[in-house]
């Protein structure tokens, strides 16, 4: 069909994103979202995005095991099947949709010039992968490329990235905005939501878990785990008085765009923060960062590492 796009999202944002991306008319007229296979919050975040009812030309499709062969936006420009896909096409337009943290990783790393492959901030990749990385970023050298995003981007780093010949493409979730409230929100009046920083080996368990067993001796939570959060770790804070763990399934953009404004939001750094002040502010609800502590870090963290994670806009 001319003027269809094909969108291969690997998370719950990126799906969310593909979904504002074909709303702001990025995408063109029609666009396919196709979700991997095997990742469950994919599936919960596809059946909430059905139930409100998708914008006009937008088609949801099945997960996929296998990207499509032509993919116009994705969502992971440090996936190696993502960037072997870029260097098996004819460079062309691409468009890259948030994935939180790691687009503003990308947006450095574009900015910087082809020079710097494309890998994760705390990659230590074999020989092999890190030519990959390389290809990848002379590629997108040769391609017109998009970054779409609701991230704060600081004016330096936004003037760089366009100089280097990309563009930059910024949201405040217009879609889901018009939407109408979900209604399956919490009862407590703060909601916590969970870090992948434990089971990454960044954060002390025990200091993280005190956090929360503190708060909880004052208030009632409700906790919405990561998506990469540890099961065993879930299951411990599920057992603390006063916490009532909620099913993770879609992102909390979706799960928590119908709270009060008697409610209040705690939040590790996370981009998340800045998505959730963008739909909840005009509700008049609290999105409160919170502060790692010094000795919450674990030898694992780099300084540098934890400027990276602690630098998220809010």
């Amino acid at each position: 069909m001319v003027g269809q796009a094909s969108a291969w999202v690997e998370s719950p944002l990126q799906m969310l994103c593909a979904v504002e991306a074909h709303h702001a008319g990025l995408l063109g007229p029609v666009t396919t979202v196709v979700p991997r296979a095997g990742l469950r919050a994919l599936k919960a975040t596809r059946a909430e995005l059905r139930s409100l009812g998708a914008p006009d030309g937008l088609v949801l499709a099945d997960p996929r095991e296998r990207m499509p062969r032509r993919v116009l936006a994705v969502g992971d420009a440090f996936s190696g099947r993502v960037q072997v896909r870029w260097l098996a096409s004819w460079p062309g337009r691409v468009v890259i949709v948030d994935d939180g943290l790691a687009t503003l990783r990308l947006l450095e790393l574009l900015a910087a010039g082809p020079s710097r492959p494309l890998l994760r901030a705390r990659a230590e990749p074999s020989a092999p992968r890190a030519a990959l990385g390389l290809a990848a970023a002379l590629r997108l050298r040769l391609s017109r490329v998009s970054v779409f995003t609701a991230l704060d981007v600081d004016d330096k780093l936004a003037e760089a990235v366009r100089a280097a010949g990309v563009e930059l493409v910024r949201h405040d979730f217009a879609w889901l905005r018009a939407q109408p409230p979900s209604p399956y929100g919490p009862d407590e009046r703060t909601v916590v939501l969970g870090t992948s920083l434990v089971r990454n080996g960044l954060v002390h368990r025990g200091r993280y878990l005190r956090w929360l067993t503190d708060l909880a001796a004052r208030e009632p939570l409700a906790y919405y785990p990561h998506r990469r959060e540890d099961p065993v770790d879930v299951a411990l804070i599920g057992e603390l008085p006063g916490v009532t763990v909620h099913d993770a399934g879609a992102p909390a953009e979706l799960t928590l765009r119908g709270l009060r404004p008697d409610q209040r939001v705690l939040s590790l750094p996370s981009t998340a923060v800045t998505s959730l002040r963008v739909l909840l502010g005009p509700r008049g609800v609290a999105v409160e960062p919170v502060d790692v502590p010094d000795d919450w870090w674990t030898s694992r963290a780099a300084p540098a590492l934890r400027s990276h994670l602690t630098g998220v806009p809010g």
